[in-house]
Parts: structure tokens; sequence; C-alpha cells
């Protein structure tokens, strides 16, 4: 009989000093930066992610404790400093532990543009068309 892994986070997280390095894909997953381990490949090998600022071309590369990985995700950058390891994928508190965050916090989002509308609204009303109109600068009797 195999014994079950501890219940504390420590008995699964490795520490640097039991383990020196891990391959970037391993890692992302294990982090759950993505949802699969093929999807952090096909990142890496895409040139989507930085390890020190310095573009990987490959998922085998190492990462080691106190690296800066930089990933290219969607719409959005995330910055990650790795702190530890993980055997195996667990929960997301236990994912948290391996890295720390290091994204900057996003812009506020813009105001709306004068004449704009919320999508979904349907078609501006006669009053709200002449509103818009009168916004742009067009004259009622072209």
């Amino acid at each position: 009989m195999i014994p079950k892994c501890g219940s504390r986070i420590s008995d699964r997280v490795m520490l640097a000093s039991e383990m020196d390095r891990q391959r970037i894909d391993k890692w992302l997953w294990h982090a759950r930066v993505v949802r699969t381990r093929s999807a952090a490949a096909a990142l890496a090998d895409a040139g989507l992610v930085r390890i020190n600022g310095a573009r990987i071309d490959t998922s085998s590369r190492p990462v080691r404790p106190g690296d800066v990985v930089t990933v290219a995700l969607d719409r959005n950058v995330r910055v990650l400093k790795v702190t530890g390891y993980a055997e195996r994928r667990g929960s997301a508190e236990i994912a948290r532990v391996l890295y720390e965050d290091l994204t900057p916090p996003s812009a506020p989002a813009k105001e709306p543009s004068a004449g704009a509308r919320d999508e979904g609204a349907g078609r501006p009303t006669k009053r709200e068309r002449r509103e818009i109109d009168r916004l742009q600068g067009r004259d009622e009797f072209e």
C-alpha cells in the first residue's frame, strides 16, 4: 500500500535544497498558470515565455528558485518569481506557494466615449440619436 502525502502544504512543496531545478513546462503546469502541460509546452515553444528577461524557445529549459518568469497569456502578461517546486500538481492553495506574483496592477478602465452605448441596450431612441448627433457635431438639417 502506498502511503498518502501529508496534508500540510509544506509536505507537498519541494524546497530549493531538495531540488535545484525543474522544467519550465512542468513548473507552469504545477503552478496552475495553464490548464495542461501540453499547453505549457506550446507556450514555451511559441516563445511566449521569458526567464529572467530572455525569451526561451524550448519547453525543456530549466527554471530555478529566484528566476523571474514572464508569461504572455491571452491579452495580459503575468510576471512570477519562482519560490519552489511541486512533485505533483496540487490544489490552487499549493500552487500559490510556488511563486510570488510580481505582475503590475492593470490600468483602470477607461470611461466610455460620448455617444457610446452599453452592449445590448437596443436601438437609440429619437432623443438619444439627436443627442449623439449633437455631441459628434453633426447638423440636424444636412
